[in-house]
């Protein structure tokens, strides 16, 4: 059980992803109070063309975008602003999709180091597969919330600081 990482773009090989993927990955489920080698999470490192097409079938947006994330199952909290609870049982917690291009233009955009902007979206994505969503408020601030509490773990400066480069509305 763990990370598996298909590698589509050989740019990704390059950045690490693999190494990067399993860290925010263990680091985020740790962080929720989970053994982080029971859970499997998929990571795929595609390019922009692959997610838009991935992001067109699965949610009717022919664009890229950063990140997609496939729960395994639905997860979230009935209550705004409420912890969903932690899964039980299967250990597939779902698949995950990095978009190469989008990815690179954000981190420069923003200033930020590529593989802390990467693992950024990944601890995103993983929160995404355990029920959080920024859909609703209080939602948006609780993950925020906790992924600034994980990169914090991480030695990643709060990305939601200084030029608004976040994640919200991007998955």
């Amino acid at each position: 059980m763990g990370v598996d990482v298909i590698i589509e773009d050989k740019r990704w090989g390059a950045l690490g992803l693999e190494g990067l993927a399993s860290w925010a990955v263990a680091a985020t489920l740790a962080h929720l109070g989970m053994v982080p080698g029971d859970w499997d999470v998929t990571v795929l490192g595609a390019d922009d063309a692959r997610i838009s097409v991935l992001n067109e079938g699965f949610r009717g947006k022919a664009q890229a975008t950063n990140v997609l994330s496939w729960p395994s199952a639905e997860r979230a909290a009935l209550r705004e602003g409420v912890r969903p609870d932690l899964p039980e049982g299967d250990p597939e917690l779902g698949d995950l999709a990095l978009a190469y291009e989008t990815c690179a233009r954000e981190a420069n955009a923003g200033g930020i180091a590529f593989a802390d902007h990467v693992a950024h979206l990944v601890v995103h994505g993983t929160l995404h597969l355990l029920g959080y969503d920024h859909l609703r408020d209080g939602d948006g601030d609780l993950m925020e919330a906790t992924e600034i509490a994980i990169l914090g773990e991480l030695g990643i400066e709060n990305p939601y600081t200084g030029d608004g480069l976040g994640i919200d509305g991007k998955d």
